[in-house]
């Protein structure tokens, strides 16, 4: 046990004490060193930061935010204590740590991304997100003497995938520790300050809405650049706008099928001009579709675009040749080097994930020093790399989300248009948004003006979380802190809000109840007869069907995969099989459906409009996905076997029976109530309608609120019984223990976790050599954009028969989380194997393509991530496959994969 653990809080309080006394001028000295004047939001939070409170800065993108966290570094170096900068990604980290290393001397300043370990015992360390939560799980001794902790792009916790390691970390961080929360600007600021209020103790909340460059908006048509206000405060949409948008409706009225293009789109090429001669770059134009940017940089090109002077040309290839020099000849062959840099030297480039990481990093460094004039970049961008530009250009106001084209949110909008408006060099920023089909200026009108980005907790207890924490903790103490997450508190929140709809719904029923007394007798009683009468009546065969009406919440959760259901609305109708269940953050039960035209949608309670009557169940094929088009067919093939108009009519016909002698039942007794024979018996009915209407409504705010409360640990302790049924946990809860199988699941850090556990301890791995451990560890971590992997074969026997295994261990802990009413798992993708197979025996990058559609940036990030996994099997695995997973670690890490190990 360390020394700073040992310490009483009495003598930690103490040491904070002294520290403040030490560092009291510290704002004042850090403010020499800056050569422009702080602005007040962040004075405000670093006079926090210096009292001893921690401090979350929720402020707009550009607007110098980072220099409070610059300040807690400084505090940190001015009281001999350590301090840890976290970003979301390995980009952000690099680009952090260099930016250290030029303020504090490379001796100072260590860097930690997973794959990259420089100077880690340094005082000032930069590193991910998963690296500061996987340090806290270990007890890692770098831990100690650690004073300040800065958590770069917070609002990043509400990524579904990787959000919930921020809410991890600031749960289990030492209380002696101060952070500094830097978050882009979101409407629910104060509720998140709550809550790290909460479990932190005190934080102050700094607020700042105010951009330090003024934005300006535009819509570019018939390729002219039009105000999107009229006004300054942007209220009233430009005249202008509105009549092309009415001249697009009569040009398209009548027309059937597919939307054809708008005649007021601009022209890419000649806007870009326009654009330059009014002086509007550089520019950042998003199109969100990696093949779009890469076609509009063809498209420049070809139409033989120069944006640059002869000496910016110069000073751009002499810098490209010197960053790719160590770059392997034919690996720069494979990516088209003399294509991309012929656009560069053009003054245009691409940035999205498909691109390799030393290219991207180059197109940023040179884009910063305003050598490139246009960058056509996917969202990505948006996130965290300083990359600010002149004006930024939208070219639609809708994405693809891997199952349709959904809107840009405000929050997205507003992310997006953040980069526009280099601060200390432009006087303005401009956003630019395309003409494009569909589109119209009322609605971006508003889209612009919103301020209402609400931020939600991703958080969910995962296996490695729980094997982790309950090792440390215990199961009582781990259970109690679940309950203390970002995710529960909003979850309480809400459900604080229901509780008062209650309350006041009780005091109406309550006089709702004095207003139909009878002197006759029990009114309440008679009433519910009539309204039992009333339902089976407006019912019929209705009754027989799911009521997953007025948001029944439960009725829906009690579904399974695989079972049919019988629609009758719209688009819907028809049969529906039920291919996924999952929650949404606030506990709400949601399915995921298939119909005869293999269109899959996620649906809620609320998105039926008419009862639906069960037909029974179906078995998914093996290794279904939503996505692949084989998959669907053969599930099609089943759906189709099911029997619906002849089922229905047998139910049909019995059931109307039963109904009919329930009602005439029910008749009787309603006149032999007393209170039939009452006089005012319909005034007595008016209120009891009412009474009955609330009554369920009620109802439903109480399930509601049933399902919100201790949602988290509702599902913590499903994870739990799922980890002491494979073992990886035992005993009986409370008293519960890791046990050794447990103690290898807590080394493996990756999305699909208990999967590769499951693998190793079945030794479903052993017996491969290097290259096929590759091939087999690639099927845990990648994951399909489209359908290439239905119509690959894995090359190699043992890993094709490695891959049936774990399908079918897949499909049994698929079986029992679904019994468990969980979802967490990652199916098994075999559309990486061979790829990475080739690569691992010894094939160039060319060779390795050739015959894929996956990008360069696609091959180098998913290799780097089974690298990692195979790190991770490394620490805990014994023996050959120990030895044989650094062998393929060690074929892996070459060529381009090696080069980019400093930036990936």
């Amino acid at each position: 046990m360390s020394n700073e653990t040992k310490k009483s809080h009495s003598e930690k309080y103490a040491e904070a004490k002294q520290r403040h006394l030490d560092s009291k001028k510290a704002l004042a000295q850090f403010a020499a060193t800056k050569d422009f004047p702080l602005d007040h939001f962040q004075i405000d939070a670093c006079k926090s930061l210096e009292s001893g409170v921690s401090v979350l800065v929720a402020a707009p993108t550009g607007s110098g935010k980072t220099i409070v966290g610059e300040f807690a570094i400084f505090l940190a170096q001015n009281s001999g204590l350590k301090a840890f900068y976290t970003t979301p990604i390995k980009a952000l980290s690099n680009q952090k740590f260099h930016e250290l290393q030029d303020t504090y001397g490379i001796e100072k300043v260590g860097l930690l991304t997973g794959d990259i370990s420089i100077n880690g015992d340094a005082d000032i360390v930069v590193m991910t997100t998963e690296v500061l939560r996987n340090m806290l799980y270990v007890k890692s001794s770098t831990l100690n003497r650690l004073g300040h902790v800065v958590m770069d792009e917070v609002h990043y916790l509400a990524d579904r995938s990787r959000g919930a390691v921020w809410e991890e970390v600031m749960l289990h961080l030492p209380e002696s520790v101060q952070i500094t929360a830097l978050s882009a600007t979101v409407s629910n600021v104060e509720e998140f300050g709550a809550w790290l209020t909460s479990i932190r103790g005190e934080t102050s909340v700094i607020l700042e809405e105010h951009r330090p460059v003024p934005l300006w908006q535009y819509v570019a048509a018939d390729n002219e650049i039009h105000d999107l206000y009229i006004n300054e405060i942007g209220s009233k949409v430009n005249p202008t706008l509105i009549n092309l948008y009415r001249d697009d409706l009569r040009q398209l009225k009548g027309v059937r099928g597919r939307q054809r293009y708008s005649r007021h789109t601009p022209q890419r090429e000649r806007l870009i001009n326009k654009m330059q001669k009014q002086n509007l770059l550089p520019a950042i134009w998003f199109i969100f579709s990696r093949k779009g940017c890469e076609a509009a940089v063809e498209q420049c090109v070809r139409g033989h675009m120069r944006l640059t002077s002869p000496e910016e040309q110069t000073h751009i290839r002499n810098t490209v040749l010197e960053r790719t020099k160590d770059l392997p000849s034919e690996d720069l062959a494979a990516l088209e080097f003399g294509n991309w840099l012929d656009a560069l030297e053009r003054g245009i480039a691409s940035h999205h994930a498909g691109l390799i990481p030393r290219f991207k990093e180059i197109v940023e460094e040179l884009f910063q020093q305003s050598y490139i004039k246009v960058v056509f970049a996917t969202e990505t961008l948006a996130l965290g790399i300083n990359m600010p530009a002149k004006s930024v250009v939208i070219e639609k106001l809708t994405k693809w989300n891997g199952e349709t084209h959904v809107a840009l949110s405000a929050g997205e909008y507003t992310q997006l248009t953040g980069r526009a408006g280099r601060r200390g060099i432009d006087d303005e920023g401009n956003s630019l948004v395309l003409w494009h089909e569909n589109f119209d200026p009322v609605l971006l009108g508003g889209l612009a003006s919103t301020r209402t980005y609400p931020l939600k907790s991703s958080f969910r207890p995962g296996y490695n979380m729980a094997v982790n924490v309950i090792g440390v903790l215990g199961y009582d103490r781990t259970k109690n802190l679940i309950n203390e997450s970002f995710a529960q508190f909003q979850a309480d929140k809400n459900s604080a809000s229901l509780l008062t709809s209650i309350r006041k719904n009780q005091e109406a029923l309550s006089g709702y109840l004095d207003a139909m007394q009878c002197h006759l007798g029990d009114f309440l009683g008679y009433s519910q007869i009539r309204d039992a009468i009333a339902n089976l009546e407006k019912g019929g065969s209705k009754s027989r069907r799911l009521n997953i009406l007025n948001d029944n919440e439960s009725t829906l959760a009690s579904l399974h995969i695989g079972d049919v259901l019988l629609s009758q609305q719209g688009r819907r109708s028809g049969p529906l099989v039920v291919i996924d269940k999952f929650e949404t953050s606030d506990g709400s039960p949601r399915i995921v459906v298939m119909n005869l035209h293999k269109e899959v949608r996620k649906l809620g309670a609320m998105d039926f409009k008419e009862e639906i009557e069960e037909l029974g169940r179906i078995r998914l094929p093996s290794n279904f996905h939503s996505r692949s088009n084989k998959s669907k067919v053969e599930l099609l093939s089943s759906l189709k076997k099911v029997n619906i108009s002849n089922k229905s009519a047998r139910k049909v016909n019995k059931r109307e029976q039963d109904l009919e002698i329930q009602i005439q039942t029910l008749r009787i007794e309603m006149r032999q109530h007393p209170c039939h024979g009452c006089s005012d018996r319909e005034e007595h009915a008016r209120w009891s309608e009412r009474y009955l209407k609330l009554t369920r409504e009620t109802g439903k705010i109480e399930e509601q609120i049933s399902h919100r409360t201790g949602v988290i640990a509702k599902e913590f302790a499903q994870v739990c019984e799922i980890l002491l049924d494979l073992g990886y946990l035992e005993g009986v809860v409370p008293e519960i223990a890791v046990t050794t199988s447990g103690k290898v699941l807590k080394g493996i850090h990756a999305e699909s976790s208990l999967l590769i556990a499951q693998s190793l301890k079945k030794e479903f791995l052993s017996g491969l050599n290097s290259a096929e451990l590759a091939a087999a560890v690639s099927l845990f971590v990648y994951e399909s954009r489209r359908d290439e992997s239905d119509n690959q074969r894995i090359r190699s026997s043992k890993v094709e028969e490695c891959f049936y295994k774990i399908s079918k261990e897949y499909q049994e802990l698929f079986t029992l989380e679904n019994s468990k009413k969980i979802n967490t798992l990652m199916k098994p993708d075999p559309g990486f194997a061979n790829i990475i197979y080739a690569w691992a025996t010894g094939n160039n990058l060319l060779q390795v393509l050739r015959r894929t559609d996956i990008s360069a940036g696609d091959f180098v990030r998913t290799t780097r991530r089974i690298i990692d996994v195979l790190e991770q099997i490394v620490h805990v695995a014994e023996g050959d496959l120990k030895k044989t997973a650094n062998e393929s670690i060690t074929l892996l890490r070459r060529g381009i994969v090696s080069a980019s190990e400093l930036e990936d």
